[in-house]
């Protein structure tokens, strides 16, 4: 007997032994998410300075930044179509510590796009929202159009069949919205223009400015300051409705006689898988009322950005039927990257 009440005994402490472990650890657990961010979170842009993936991430940073008290540093890793920068992220720490502005290209099309894809858009990522959607625009070098006499995408039809494969239609990356815009042009109009992939908008953008490129479905926020400026001609836009931005620049389905036609981007917040929940809503809720101030939806709004805010939920559910909407427009339009 004495010794089965030693047993007893011992397996009672060990009990308490494992509910004090486990105790700490959960308690463990959630201390470290409280105190989340305890060091600079980075925010992986997957495509060059200067185009609209860039700039919605450096006008949410700062605010995240004031919101949680450590430094949110965007890191441009341009490549491949967006795919470099999301390959990182998806192989990341799901600590919160490191984000991604992913875009309509990285989460929407580029499953479709690729023979072989180094990350899974769904499986390897945890949304946190949809930071805001924009119409791409179908613009030109503004002098090149003036002297081509093309003031209109009926014009510019005419124009790209009479003359196939003498214009160059730059792009942010294969892959990208800028680039499958183009490819969904081409094919409901049966022109061909050559295709200039870039390392983003910005680069794309400062050749056209130059001349030395003659089309491109670029994102309207980055684009909007040269065409104010006259450098580039905006022919339309490639949303279902006008821009209140431009509103005065018809939609590529009115301008074109281009029945269906429509094509625009969105920008979103994601984590590496396994981030816990707590801090993927504690960002979202932040980057949510951030969108909601005067000066920043202004400022979105004036370039052509939609700003949004959504819940981790609602952002998933885009990211699922935009998969497969894209899938069917690469599908048809024949496009492909090895």
């Amino acid at each position: 007997m004495p010794a089965l009440d030693h047993f007893k005994k011992n397996r009672r402490l060990s009990l308490v032994l494992i509910a004090g472990v486990a105790h700490f650890l959960i308690a463990s657990s959630s201390w470290a998410q409280s105190s989340w961010p305890n060091k600079p979170v980075r925010i992986v842009v997957p495509f060059a300075p200067g185009g609209t993936t860039d700039i919605l991430a450096r006008a949410v940073a700062p605010e995240l930044s004031k919101a949680f008290g450590q430094q949110f540093v965007v890191d441009n890793r341009a490549g491949a179509g967006g795919n470099v920068g999301a390959d990182i992220v998806a192989k990341s720490p799901g600590d919160g510590y490191t984000l991604l502005m992913g875009t309509v290209g990285t989460h929407g099309i580029n499953k479709a796009l690729y023979a072989k894809l180094p990350y899974d858009p769904q499986k390897d990522f945890v949304p946190i929202t949809l930071v805001a959607a924009v119409p791409n625009v179908m613009e030109m070098n503004a002098e090149k159009a003036k002297a081509l006499g093309i003031n209109s995408v009926a014009d510019f039809i005419k124009y790209a069949r009479a003359n196939p494969g003498k214009l160059n239609m730059a792009s942010s990356g294969n892959g990208t919205s800028i680039h499958l815009a183009g490819e969904l042009f081409k094919s409901m109009t049966g022109t061909f223009m050559t295709h200039i992939p870039y390392r983003g908008s910005g680069p794309a953008l400062l050749d056209m400015v130059a001349g030395n490129m003659d089309v491109m479905f670029d994102n309207l926020p980055s684009s909007m300051a040269q065409i104010k400026a006259g450098k580039l001609k905006a022919l339309a836009v490639t949303s279902a409705q006008r821009s209140a931005a431009l509103p005065d620049v018809p939609t590529v389905e009115e301008a074109g006689h281009l029945k269906g036609f429509e094509a625009s981007s969105w920008f979103g917040l994601l984590a590496p898988a396994g981030t816990p929940p707590d801090i993927v809503n504690r960002i979202q809720q932040e980057v949510a009322k951030s969108l909601n101030t005067p000066a920043i939806k202004e400022k979105l709004l004036a370039q052509g950005a939609i700003p949004s805010g959504n819940t981790p939920a609602e952002f998933a559910r885009l990211i699922d039927a935009e998969h497969k909407k894209w899938a069917q427009v690469v599908k048809n339009s024949g496009a492909k990257v090895d």
